[in-house]
């Protein structure tokens, strides 16, 4: 399965993909892309060898799926469960290198990926979580249509600073009535 857009595409790891997949999150110490993907939690370098021992698992990892531009990988997107007994599911991106941010591709893999979980799953609702820190998150959720839920002010604690946890989301008809063929 593989949903796509011109020369944008996500699609599941495949066993192809784990080297370059590594390069990408772990190839840099410390990684560019962790200060704006939760910077306050502690990353962890894994070496290639530890990597791969799990690439079974990381293969069969319906949760996680990898973003591909003209067949180059450069991010992943996922979800998690919340509370999977009532449906709630929180989404997340993360694209790997400074060279591919800010160029719309973020709002463009989010879009396929919540079609993606709509269409599969049988949720009422998608959400995310961020830090005001990351204001390219907020804006890609509000282009897509996502309504700022909540507000926790103050709750993150990076490089000397308090900022909020962001909390976004979109309920499936509202997303059905923006992201209908015509509306897209």
């Amino acid at each position: 399965m593989q949903y796509q857009e011109h020369e944008l595409s996500i699609r599941p790891v495949q066993e192809e993909d784990l080297h370059r997949l590594w390069e990408l999150i772990y190839g840099e110490d410390p990684p560019h892309w962790k200060k704006w993907d939760a910077p306050y939690y502690e990353f962890k370098h894994v070496p290639y060898a530890e990597y791969i021992s799990n690439k079974e698992s990381i293969i069969n990892n319906r949760k996680q799926w990898l973003i591909t531009v003209q067949d180059e990988p450069i991010g992943t997107v996922s979800y998690y469960w919340e509370h999977e007994p009532s449906n709630w599911l929180e989404a997340g991106i993360v694209i790997y290198r400074p060279e591919w941010w800010s160029g719309g591709y973020g709002t463009r893999t989010f879009r396929l990926w919540i079609h993606h979980l709509f269409e599969t799953l049988p949720l009422v609702r998608v959400g995310y979580s961020t830090w005001s820190g990351n204001e390219r998150m907020i804006h890609a959720g509000e282009k897509l249509g996502m309504q700022m839920e909540a507000r926790i002010r103050k709750a993150r604690y990076y490089n000397g600073t308090y900022y909020d946890s962001i909390k976004m989301g979109i309920l499936r008809e509202e997303w059905e009535a923006l992201h209908e063929p015509d509306n897209s």
